[in-house]
């Protein structure tokens, strides 16, 4: 049964995500580099990182979707679908809002209701980070990866007068 539900979210994920990019995604534009040019980035940056990411998982850059995959790297998250979904709660939590994100959170706790406690753990995770969800990786990449990651996890505090 589990392999059903797994298998009719990527069939919902693959029919969607070439509509999403076309109409949703218009503003952004590819990265300039590309997965080989990312593994020549210095060791511990944020640009190496990624290249071996897409290295040891076998994938590819898909235009326009790149920071997902940084986001991948910042939050720990893995790419099965339930870790996908989680990842969404996290970026939801730390307040990304589209309609595309919205969709993805209703269809993954109905399909994945047993996973909901992992879910609201990632959505207080994100709330518990600095907002990234809208910053533009690609100009950080040259940045040390576990610099960043770290700044990132640490909540904004008021200053207090």
């Amino acid at each position: 049964m589990k392999k059903l539900r797994v298998r009719f979210i990527i069939f919902m994920y693959e029919n969607s995500q070439r509509q999403y990019r076309k109409y949703f995604k218009k503003k952004k534009r590819k990265w300039q580099f590309n997965e080989k040019q990312l593994l020549s980035f210095q060791e511990d940056s944020l640009g190496r990182t990624l290249g071996e990411f897409y290295h040891n998982h076998g994938f590819r850059m898909i235009p326009k979707m790149e920071n997902h995959d940084v986001y991948h790297l910042i939050t720990d998250f893995g790419t099965n679908i339930q870790d996908e979904i989680a990842m969404q709660y996290l970026l939801f939590g730390n307040g990304k809002r589209s309609a595309y994100l919205l969709g993805v959170l209703a269809l993954g706790t109905i399909v994945f209701p047993e996973y909901f406690k992992i879910y609201l753990k990632a959505f207080h995770k994100g709330r518990n980070m600095k907002a990234f969800h809208h910053w533009d990786f690609e100009e950080l990449l040259w940045q040390n990866f576990e610099n960043l990651k770290d700044f990132i996890k640490q909540k904004e505090t008021p200053a207090i007068f």
